[in-house]
């Protein structure tokens, strides 16, 4: 039986699930069943098998409760949430979601000023995230320049994500040198976020550190 669901969705794998779950544990506090996956919510052509699975259990009726961190975990785009948001609806399943903690409000609002008012705040939230995505990507076209040496902002910064600490790729190289394969490496260096969760270095990291440094590889 799985009366009370949390949904955890990750664009890429370099996301955390468990900054998601550790948010969605402050609004519920019973027992659940997690249903996590590394999938986009907007492309249409994307196939995403757990949540397919999840909406597969709704319609049984065995979820009573799905927990989410943002409703854009769902969907991004307005129309698709707003039909998912009617199918839980017709099944006797609630939402909730970390971030729009408004849904508690509509969930207590008796039924048919309920409707209304999840139709209207449902329209507009969806319609907000999908509009949002489409400008960050048409803000990323126009600012970013490509060259030989990576991908440049308009005001030649470069673009991707931050690199690592200079203590990092040193511990890195420092393991290379030693004779340790990429994964021993992988398993041996630790990094930190922004609020200081720690975590193994992933192997494609320690590849990009490799490659980016073949001075410090050739003095081995």
């Amino acid at each position: 039986m799985n009366s009370i669901v949390y949904y955890i969705r990750c664009s890429s794998s370099e996301q955390e699930p468990e900054l998601q779950i550790k948010d969605i544990d402050l609004i519920c506090n019973k027992s659940h069943e997690i249903f996590k996956e590394n999938q986009s919510a907007f492309a249409e052509n994307v196939v995403r098998p757990v949540f397919n699975s999840l909406i597969k259990l709704i319609k049984q009726r065995k979820v009573t409760d799905l927990f989410v961190w943002d409703l854009d975990r769902i969907y991004r785009n307005r129309k698709r949430l707003q039909e998912f948001f009617i199918l839980c609806k017709t099944y006797d399943c609630k939402i909730h979601s970390y971030r729009q903690n408004w849904l508690e409000d509509i969930n207590s609002i008796p039924a048919p000023f309920d409707e209304i008012v999840m139709d209207l705040l449902i329209n507009i939230t969806g319609w907000m995230a999908q509009d949002e995505s489409q400008k960050k990507s048409e803000r990323v076209c126009m600012a970013v320049r490509r060259k030989e040496r990576g991908t440049f902002s308009y005001k030649g910064n470069k673009w991707g994500r931050k690199s690592f600490p200079k203590q990092t790729i040193d511990r890195v190289l420092e393991f290379h040198r030693k004779g340790n394969s990429i994964r021993k490496i992988a398993e041996l260096v630790k990094v930190y976020d922004k609020n200081n969760n720690e975590r193994q270095i992933s192997k494609s990291a320690v590849h990009k550190i490799i490659v980016e440094n073949p001075l410090e590889n050739d003095s081995k």
